[in-house]
């Protein structure tokens, strides 16, 4: 069964990068979970001024350290997800 994770990457300056060098980011990232086949899936990140927020689904949190240590990006905090709250959850 996978589970959801938020990684958070401290990378000096990656929000003041152009489009081009984010996208490089991108292909460096699925060429690594490529690699490292279907247990693991890169669901979307956000980026701010020195860090990136990274979603990703995975079969354990191992699966997350190893995919940082081929891709080179840090991996500085992950957590795994327990719930998702948002505003549909409030009672009318």
């Amino acid at each position: 069964m996978f589970k959801k994770y938020v990684i958070e990457r401290n990378i000096q300056g990656i929000g003041t990068q152009p489009m081009e060098a984010l996208c490089g980011v991108a292909l460096q990232s699925n060429n690594v979970l490529d690699e490292l086949g279907t247990d693991i899936q890169w669901l979307h990140s956000y980026v701010t001024a020195d860090k990136t927020y990274c979603v990703y689904m995975a079969r354990d949190e191992a699966l997350i350290h190893e995919h940082a240590r081929r891709s080179g990006f840090p991996a500085n905090a992950i957590a795994e997800v327990k719930a998702v709250l948002d505003p549909t959850l409030a009672p009318a």
